[in-house]
């Protein structure tokens, strides 16, 4: 997979941080986050409680969605900033590279 600096200046594994995140999509993401925190630390709790098995389970796929919905949030971002902003760019070079990197993202969600 070919990855390309991000509209936003942030380049792929050289440290620079986005600039260009949605605040309304950073509150609400890291909103989530912590639930999700909150909600492993509970299912750590049910697993050394020794909790039905059913019950840890539930809580786990409950776990697991919450996740997902982070992800679709930074997708929608990533989409709405970084890749429109290579797509519009006129840079063939980089809009083709910017379509390899969100398939490579779609079929990764996938999985």
């Amino acid at each position: 997979m070919t990855t390309v600096a991000c509209a936003c200046g942030a380049r792929p594994g050289d440290g620079e941080h986005a600039v260009a995140v949605d605040a309304e999509i950073k509150r609400s993401v890291l909103t989530r986050l912590r639930r999700i925190e909150g909600q492993v630390r509970g299912l750590q709790k049910m697993v050394e409680e020794e909790r039905y098995c059913a019950d840890v389970l539930t809580q786990l796929s409950s776990v697991q969605e919450a996740l997902r919905g982070v992800g679709r949030a930074m997708l929608h971002n990533h989409l709405r900033h970084c890749a429109t902003e290579a797509i519009r760019s006129g840079d063939e070079t980089r809009a083709e590279a910017m379509y390899d990197e969100i398939m490579e993202l779609v079929y990764r969600s996938v999985r």
